[in-house]
């Protein structure tokens, strides 16, 4: 078995295991994921296994911005990890996303994040459950009533807006402390801009992407600095009230929406769960934000069978917004951590229930601290 990089003389072979792996592409689908692949080809991005000439296995590692308690870090997204349908059951999935979790600490980055087409395959490459991206389904008639109480300008955006996108997104993560939401370079998000099947607003401090789903309506992204814009932008979804009855809406769990609806009564939220894996423990704590008010050290040793360079015991220390982890020599009480468990702590599991599933276990003295540092309502606004 050969791992090698794909080029573009791979990428039909790659739609072909795609297309039997998740379902047809739509021609137009097809042409903007041939877009959004090529210029990443180069990089070393997208991973092949060949058995001989035939191309059996794919992974493709997406470079993402995420956010962690307000702080931006270097993400490596995993996608479009693929087995031809009669290669399964040889061990491939695990053999190409080994070889991805090396590319991806090979470039530096220190997170690395996906969504599951299924729990086992990852859990044992040290991914583990921490958050999800969650859709509400809303009344559209009761986002009409959501105005703002003051002027906000509003104006249709395009693909020529998408280092403006990329601006808010950075002002308003910081801001709000957010924990987990990732944005795309601004090659990407040029691409997504030119649907011309989307509608596109911008604000000063937030923007809007949103579209129709049958009669109804759908919103992809509605990210906003102030109480303000988002009520103006939510007005402008709900103006379709007329005609779509309901609103599906990707939003943050406990986003603000939910608090500017008049009424709530039974609300139909969904969760599309996403699994992270801490690649450099160091890198991670250090590039990752905390809560200024806290002054705290903990101890822990973590066990990595994958990443070497993880393995060992850390002392974790906190103060002023930033963590240091240096790895011990000497012996220390402290907790045990599996590279799952601390992946999932990093993401604001608490302690109790990694303790509870049995991925952490021994001292527990420093519990509390490692659930103040990192606590987290870990989301994701987008799926790739």
């Amino acid at each position: 078995m050969d791992i090698r990089d794909l080029t573009a003389d791979d990428l039909d072979a790659v739609l072909d295991i795609r297309k039997r792996s998740f379902g047809l592409l739509a021609v137009a689908d097809a042409q903007t994921w041939r877009a959004s692949v090529l210029p990443t080809l180069a990089q070393g991005r997208y991973l092949g296994a060949f058995d001989g000439d035939r191309l059996v296995a794919t992974a493709r590692l997406r470079s993402f911005t995420q956010w962690w308690h307000g702080r931006p870090q270097p993400m490596a997204g995993v996608a479009g990890v693929t087995v031809s349908p009669e290669d399964r059951g040889r061990g491939l999935g695990t053999t190409i996303m080994r070889a991805a979790v090396a590319r991806a600490g090979s470039f530096g980055d220190a997170v690395s994040a996906l969504f599951p087409a299924t729990t086992p395959i990852y859990r044992s490459l040290g991914f583990e459950h921490a958050g999800a991206r969650y859709q509400v389904s809303l009344p559209a008639a009761a986002l009409r009533a959501v105005v703002p109480s003051q002027q906000v300008k509003l104006r249709r955006m395009g693909p020529g807006d998408a280092a403006e996108v990329v601006s808010v997104l950075h002002r308003v993560h910081a801001a709000t402390r957010a924990s987990g939401p990732m944005s795309w370079d601004e090659d990407t998000w040029r691409l997504w801009l030119d649907d011309k099947d989307d509608f596109l607003y911008l604000a000063e401090d937030g923007f809007l992407v949103y579209r129709w789903d049958g009669s109804d309506m759908e919103v992809d992204n509605l990210v906003a600095g102030s109480a303000e814009t988002a009520r103006a932008l939510w007005s402008v979804v709900g103006s379709s009230s007329s005609i779509a009855e309901r609103v599906t809406a990707t939003v943050a769990p406990d986003d603000p929406v939910l608090w500017l609806l008049r009424e709530r009564t039974k609300e139909r939220i969904t969760r599309d769960p996403w699994m992270f894996r801490v690649l450099d423990v160091a890198e991670a704590v250090r590039r990752r934000g905390y809560p200024a008010v806290l002054t705290a050290t903990a101890v822990v040793q973590v066990n990595d069978p994958l990443v070497e360079g993880n393995t060992g015991r850390w002392r974790l220390e906190f103060a002023e917004g930033a963590g240091v982890a240096t790895a011990l020599e000497t012996a220390a009480a402290g907790p045990v951590l599996s590279v799952n468990a601390i992946s999932a702590l990093y993401a604001g599991i608490p302690t109790a229930t990694l303790r509870g599933s049995g991925l952490m276990s021994g001292d527990e003295r420093y519990d509390e601290v490692l659930d103040a540092a990192f606590a987290a309502r870990p989301y994701m606004l987008d799926h790739f």
